[in-house]
């Protein structure tokens, strides 16, 4: 089998692995599970950003001023994002800003943000499938294992996030398949043009550090406020705990493979 073959075989099983459990997901999840699962997804969220992307995107070469930057520019450019989602939605005067009803989601900007987040970061995770492939199997195929066992928990909490965004399970599954081919895209890039691509890693890294900071702070802690009661809020931020520790000891026990 050529390396390309393999490259391919590697990035395309972690995506079908992962769509198929958000598909399990998909038909045991039910809906009154959304909101107390959110909070986890953010602590995954949070945790996926401060601890994985933005410190490899550091590792790999780019110093912090131009993460920074490019955190700082993702931010904006999300920001720009949701207001087109707003503008998008109104009609006259009957929309979420100037409705006082409470539709029970967001009109599906968190869902949006986080799709568009997950690509960034999933051509990153082909790109760097490719270049450890290109290098070495085995280390190409450590590679593939680490970023599968990242992928899993991150695209069950991204299935979460389109549920209480508002899309219905079947465009969830679609956008997290979708999210999932830019994985071979990026292979297929990496593989190609390697050497052309390396300089813009950390502020690809960047990027998708940024959309994952900017929908669990903008987005979604916000709605947590709307239970303002003990009980509540200690249920959240054990969840939102339990959501960074799931990143925190993925990432120890393959013992940052990539």
């Amino acid at each position: 089998m050529s390396t390309l073959a393999v490259i391919l075989v590697a990035t395309a099983a972690g995506s079908v692995l992962s769509l198929l459990l958000a598909a399990l997901l998909a038909f045991s999840a039910r809906p009154s599970w959304v909101p107390v699962l959110v909070s986890y997804a953010i602590g995954a969220l949070l945790g996926a950003s401060l601890l994985e992307v933005l410190p490899e995107a550091i590792e790999m070469g780019g110093d912090v001023k131009t993460v920074a930057n490019a955190v700082l520019g993702g931010i904006l450019l999300f920001f720009l994002l949701e207001k087109l989602v707003l503008w998008r939605h109104c009609h006259d005067e009957i929309c979420e800003a100037h409705s006082s009803h409470d539709h029970g989601h967001d009109h599906g900007r968190s869902g949006m943000m986080i799709t568009v987040g997950d690509t960034f970061h999933n051509f990153v995770d082909g790109i760097i499938i490719a270049g450890a492939f290109l290098v070495d199997f085995r280390l190409g195929a450590i590679t593939a294992l680490a970023i599968i066992a990242h992928e899993i928990p991150q695209e069950i909490g991204d299935f979460l996030i389109l549920l209480h965004s508002g899309y219905t399970r079947t465009q969830a599954l679609a956008l997290n398949f979708l999210t999932g081919v830019a994985t071979m895209v990026g292979a297929l890039v990496g593989y190609y043009a390697l050497s052309m691509l390396q300089g813009w890693m950390p502020v690809l890294l960047g990027l998708a550090g940024a959309s994952m900071l900017y929908v669990a702070l903008s987005d979604l802690i916000p709605g947590l406020h709307k239970r303002a009661e003990i009980g509540a809020t200690l249920q959240q931020l054990t969840l939102i705990g339990l959501g960074v520790a799931t990143v925190a000891l993925a990432g120890y026990f393959i013992g940052e493979g990539h």
